[in-house]
């Protein structure tokens, strides 16, 4: 049995970013899942035996009833619960039709990175990813506010 620490992560995640214009697609959690009604990014656990990529198709599917294609991991993070999350800068064909699986989401926004930032409810592993991008760690197609 192998203990684990803050440097060794437990679970893992990977994160969808995506970009339309100067706005990023975020979702809102349901009332029966883990963090209700906060909101946060698209994605969710990576499964035995899954790549980060295969992950965050089979999560944003799930989620939001749409294909979505990994580009490139842009940024990695620990979340205060020792959970290990990749973030991917994803495309989303603009036509597709984002239908919510009610189960795990109650709605989808595209917003600004201003407003999501104003969000009350964000979740703070977002706000960590926003100040990151802010920093400069990595960049995103959309103008710095």
């Amino acid at each position: 049995m192998t203990e684990r620490g803050p440097s060794t992560p437990g679970k893992q995640g990977a994160i969808a970013v995506v970009c339309r214009g100067a706005c990023l697609l975020v979702i809102r959690r349901s009332q029966v899942v883990v963090a209700p009604g906060t909101f946060c990014f698209p994605g969710g656990a990576i499964e035995a035996g899954e790549t980060e990529p295969q992950a965050l198709q089979r999560e944003f599917a799930e989620e939001l009833g749409a294909e979505l294609r990994p580009r490139q991991r842009i940024w990695q993070s620990v979340t205060p619960w020792n959970v290990r999350l990749a973030w991917w800068l994803a495309d989303l064909d603009p036509a597709a039709e984002l239908r919510p699986n009610l189960d795990e989401v109650e709605s989808f926004h595209w917003l600004t990175i201003r407003a999501i930032r104003n969000l009350p409810e964000l979740l703070t592993s977002n706000h960590a990813f926003l100040a990151a991008w802010e920093r400069g760690e990595f960049a995103l197609p959309i103008e710095k506010p």
